[in-house]
């Protein structure tokens, strides 16, 4: 176990729980779905997903923001090999009036989840790929309601869902927790085992799924071993 890893204890048992703070539109997370997507492979390990809202309110990107996401997202796919299409870097992030805003992708996320706990993942990723594969508007309620259907949704329980949705507590939710524990940024992966968590250090993982199955699955062994003989 690395030691300079920070473990708090609050006491309870639990399940091993991965806890992955997360924003739809945050071009890290994008480089963090082959992550996510292992980890959800592992045996016994249950993963909550708490949207952090990056960008709060609607804005329009200014010049220096886009480039300096543009370049950004060129670190991200010689990273990762994460694709980010024409339609997303020739018009979304070059357009000056583009509105960016997690709020509503977030509560995509959320409806979905709620409609079948099975669709939290495939709806992220629906809405990454439309994003920066395809260049589309996906704060727009109707986009996302089409990106419900393309995952198997039923588009009216979706809008219901999508309409009903308590994102601005969740999202205060999931800022408490990360105060809590003096997370910053996204994606942040926490750990939590029988009441001991653990920020798992991702960040030289990024296209190395196979070596963060294997973090995760180190503390997963040590953390319980811990626990069990305390």
């Amino acid at each position: 176990m690395d030691p300079t890893t920070t473990i708090h204890e609050d006491g309870r048992r639990s399940d091993p729980i991965l806890h992955y703070f997360y924003d739809p539109l945050c071009g890290w997370c994008y480089a963090s779905e082959p992550l996510i997507e292992i980890a959800r492979q592992i045996a016994d390990l249950r993963i909550e997903l708490h949207g952090g809202g990056l960008i709060p309110e609607p804005v329009r990107l200014p010049e220096a923001k886009r480039k300096q996401v543009r370049v950004a997202d060129a670190r991200i796919h010689d990273l990762t090999g994460q694709v980010f299409g024409p339609a997303y870097l020739d018009d979304l992030l070059d357009h000056p009036d583009a509105i960016w805003h997690s709020p509503p992708t977030i509560a995509a996320v959320m409806a979905a989840e709620a409609i079948a706990k099975d669709k939290a993942f495939p709806m992220i990723a629906a809405i990454q790929r439309a994003h920066y594969v395809h260049g589309r508007r996906v704060v727009d309620p109707d986009t996302l309601a089409e990106l419900a259907q393309s995952i198997g949704l039923d588009e009216s329980a979706f809008r219901k869902r999508y309409a009903s949705a308590f994102v601005a507590e969740h999202i205060e939710d999931s800022r408490g927790m990360m105060r809590r524990f003096g997370l910053h940024g996204f994606p942040t992966f926490l750990l939590e085992i029988s009441g001991q968590f653990v920020r798992l250090q991702h960040e030289p993982l990024y296209g190395k799924p196979d070596e963060f199955k294997k973090l995760v699955t180190l503390f997963m062994t040590e953390l319980g071993l811990t626990r069990s003989v305390s």
